[in-house]
């Protein structure tokens, strides 16, 4: 679940019923994701995604064994924290670059 959406799904990964944090995300993000998570005291799942005929995809599932965890309260509330101890914001998680803000409207693309 990305930070624009606030339904808050639970699925079983691993054989554990988890929290969904975010679907079809490359490994990198998993990993970036992951590091944060248990930095900050999460028990992180991860589960490679498969299409309905079962064949499994190049994308994964990353969810945290707290079931009452949802990502965006999380960060909007200000309650993960980077390693250095500095307060994770919308920007970090989502790994915009810093530089964002300084490009014009026009020129910004995902």
């Amino acid at each position: 679940m990305a930070l624009n959406k606030g339904k808050h799904i639970v699925a079983e990964l691993e054989g554990v019923r988890c929290s969904i944090v975010e679907t079809a995300v490359s490994m990198e993000r998993v990993k970036f994701l992951k590091e944060v998570l248990e930095g900050n005291g999460y028990e992180v799942k991860t589960e490679q995604e498969k299409d309905k005929d079962g064949n499994l995809l190049p994308t994964y599932i990353i969810g945290v064994t707290d079931l009452l965890f949802n990502p965006m309260i999380q960060v909007y509330e200000q309650k993960l924290f980077r390693k250095d101890g500095i307060v994770i914001t919308p920007a970090f998680w989502n790994q915009w670059p810093e530089n964002l803000w300084e490009l014009p409207y026009w020129k910004f693309q995902r």
